[in-house]
């Protein structure tokens, strides 16, 4: 069995509800051979699902993106989404994890006709962030190489696999990367970058993963009164910047004070943090347990 994986513990796959050691799928599925597939994570405090439309907006335009058709709505999504809740949480923070493919059938790269696409769901805890709250993250850059259509969530990760290991290998939390001397994102996350006072972001194409974490973030700046910008950002001002931050559904958001070995900005947490760290706790705390 998985290391540290309950092999009791409740999932759903292709209608049924099963414990995760008797799961199976075949080694034809077309996920396992190709990587042909989608996927979402929605988080969920106190077993309660955070941002649960915006998550399964998502997964839904990757599945059309990739042409990949199943016989979901959304109520039937949402459905799911709060049953396994119900089942597995326990009313604990944990990551719901949905997965879809394009199902089993004979190994060839087109599209098969008359298969049965393959779904998942299973429910893992999760504990928000603490220390690096206040201690702050490190990271350093890296050219990124991988395909041209980021914005799809898809289960194909070997190049965000490729980038967390040279985070690993380098000692560091994070790296960011660039493409033609712009920033992109992180491994597994968004980047943010603050100067004088103005929150910017890279802008909402197939370059990057548009995180759920990219609006609330920005919504949050609007209600602090924080100038947003998205627009191209490059490799020099990032190295200039007076902050920088990520977001990801399970990081939330986070500051970099250390940056290719040097400070960012005074090296301390800055104002633009506090102020969306504040808000984005607050409307946690609003969930009710």
């Amino acid at each position: 069995m998985i290391a540290n994986v309950d092999p009791n513990t409740i999932v759903y796959l292709n209608g049924d509800y099963t414990r995760l050691a008797d799961a199976k799928v075949s080694v034809l599925d077309r996920g396992f051979i190709f990587g042909d597939g989608i996927y979402d994570v929605v988080p969920a405090y106190k077993g309660q699902a955070f941002r649960m439309d915006e998550h399964l907006g998502r997964l839904e335009r990757s599945l059309k993106l990739i042409g990949l058709e199943v016989n979901y709505t959304r109520q039937d999504w949402e459905k799911l989404v709060l049953d396994m809740l119900a089942r597995v949480s326990q009313g604990q923070d944990c990551m719901v994890y949905l997965h879809v493919t394009r199902g089993a059938a004979k190994r060839d790269h087109a599209f098969p006709a008359n298969t049965t696409p393959t779904v998942f769901c299973m429910v893992t805890p999760f504990e928000r962030p603490s220390v690096a709250r206040e201690k702050g993250l490190t990271a350093i850059s890296i050219p990124d190489v991988r395909w041209l259509m980021c914005h799809i969530k898809s289960i194909s990760l070997l190049g965000n696999v490729l980038a967390r290991q040279q985070a690993v290998d380098a000692g560091v939390d994070e790296v960011i990367q660039f493409r033609d001397g712009y920033m992109t994102e992180g491994s597994s996350t968004n980047i943010w970058v603050v100067k004088d006072g103005v929150l910017l972001a890279p802008p909402r194409d197939n370059l990057i993963l548009e995180g759920i974490r990219y609006r609330l973030l920005e919504e949050l700046a609007a209600k602090a009164g924080i100038p947003f910008e998205a627009r191209p950002i490059s490799e020099a001002e990032v190295e200039a910047a007076d902050e920088l931050l990520l977001t990801s559904a399970t990081k939330e958001v986070l500051p970099i004070l250390q940056y290719n070995g040097k400070p960012v900005g005074t090296g301390q947490l800055g104002p633009v943090y506090q102020a969306l760290r504040a808000g984005y706790d607050q409307i946690l705390d609003q969930l009710e347990g």
